[in-house]
């Protein structure tokens, strides 16, 4: 319904005070809007320190390169690039799902270049986390084996995980 006519459902002497609260709540709703100065106060009270605030994040990343031996510049390089290219390849399977790109050899061709580009950056990451595609995927296969206990896809496995399933 259009503002008018909720407008006159709220104020019609036909309808039952129940019926007129429905329709003034569903007015109400309408009207609302986001203070976006609130909003934005709001997120920045919910976002971390290093995310905030360069020393901070120098000082994170410092920390765990030294204390926690973690490989910070090729785990980043990783993360973002996977993310990048993830969505490159995404890209062309919308353009032919949803904007009429033909199913074809050179489209076909485009995406396998970005699954290369992916296992790029998969590599970077196996070698941030001093790890091999090998381990990577027999990891992959346990966890699957014990999600799904019978080798098959079932929806309850896949929605209700147990404990310490990732």
């Amino acid at each position: 319904m259009n503002k008018l006519q909720l407008q006159i459902e709220a104020n019609s002497p036909f309808n039952d005070g129940y019926t007129k609260e429905f329709y003034q709540q569903q007015l109400n709703n309408m009207e609302k809007k986001v203070d976006t100065v609130k909003y934005l106060e709001f997120v920045k009270g919910v976002t971390s320190d290093p995310s905030l605030d360069w020393p901070v994040l120098a000082a994170r990343m410092s920390e765990l390169e030294i204390t926690d031996d973690c490989n910070v510049t090729q785990l980043l390089t990783a993360a973002l690039g996977l993310s990048a290219e993830a969505g490159e390849f995404t890209e062309v399977v919308k353009k032919i799902f949803l904007q009429g790109k033909p199913y074809n050899e050179e489209n076909v061709f485009h995406m396998k270049r970005e699954l290369g580009d992916i296992c790029w950056y998969l590599a970077q990451a196996c070698m941030a986390l001093d790890t091999t595609f090998d381990e990577v995927i027999e990891m992959n296969v346990e966890k699957l084996k014990a999600r799904y206990p019978g080798g098959e896809f079932d929806v309850y496995s896949s929605e209700n995980r147990e404990e310490g399933d990732v």
